[in-house]
């Protein structure tokens, strides 16, 4: 789906205090530096229009948030929706994922969530899914001895790729997953939904999830 763009969203979000530039100098310190506490720190890789990390931000003061996404006019969104909300503990940043270990330090991140990402259908194109090999080693590279990666979708070829992946990867293991997330009452618990979440359980998708941990460190 092409994205309308917003004229002036990149600069207004460059502008905004609720905003992260890209930057190597909080290299393994963006808890202290940016937020100013030693709280664990979660991060939302292709955040959209913020719903769910605000949700969790709000629910989660003792843990520190980062959201992040390529693109200005959507995320421009989320800072509108942070703007009326004065949380102390979330932050945005527009930047790629394939660019987080420049950002971020070993053992820094303690859980990300991967949410409706894009399924990149084409066999040639599989390498920029979010759940690629490739993708894998950079989560690993950053995520502490303990962390854990969520992924949700309703793609179902999507997930059996996932599934495949971390299966077969020597550095996480496959914790939990189910392919109709809302009729599994004990994983669904607490779970927020975001905004295609929602579009897409409305219309009778079943939303596929499973969690995954370091497997070696």
């Amino acid at each position: 789906m092409r994205l309308r763009n917003i004229p002036g969203a990149a600069e207004y979000i460059a502008e905004s205090e609720f905003t992260v530039d890209e930057t190597s100098e909080n290299k393994g310190n963006w808890s202290n530096n940016i937020f100013h506490n030693d709280n664990p720190l979660h991060i939302e890789i292709g955040m959209g229009k913020g719903k769910f990390i605000t949700e969790l931000a709000q629910n989660n003061p003792d843990v520190n948030y980062i959201g992040m996404d390529r693109y200005a006019s959507v995320l421009i969104k989320a800072v509108h929706k942070l703007e009326e909300h004065t949380l102390d503990n979330i932050k945005f940043m527009r930047t790629d994922a394939l660019r987080l270990s420049e950002y971020f330090g070993s053992d820094e991140i303690s859980k990300i969530y991967l949410n409706f990402s894009d399924p990149w259908p084409k066999d040639r194109h599989a390498k920029r899914r979010l759940t690629s090999p490739r993708f894998l080693q950079i989560y690993y590279d950053i995520i502490t001895r303990d962390g854990s990666l969520e992924f949700k979708t309703d793609n179902t070829s999507l997930f059996d790729y996932s599934l495949e992946t971390i299966n077969e990867s020597d550095l996480w293991k496959l914790c939990e997953y189910t392919y109709d997330l809302h009729n599994e009452p004990r994983l669904n618990e607490g779970n927020i939904m975001t905004e295609y979440e929602a579009k897409f359980s409305a219309i009778g998708n079943p939303i596929h999830k499973l969690i995954a941990s370091v497997l070696t460190h």
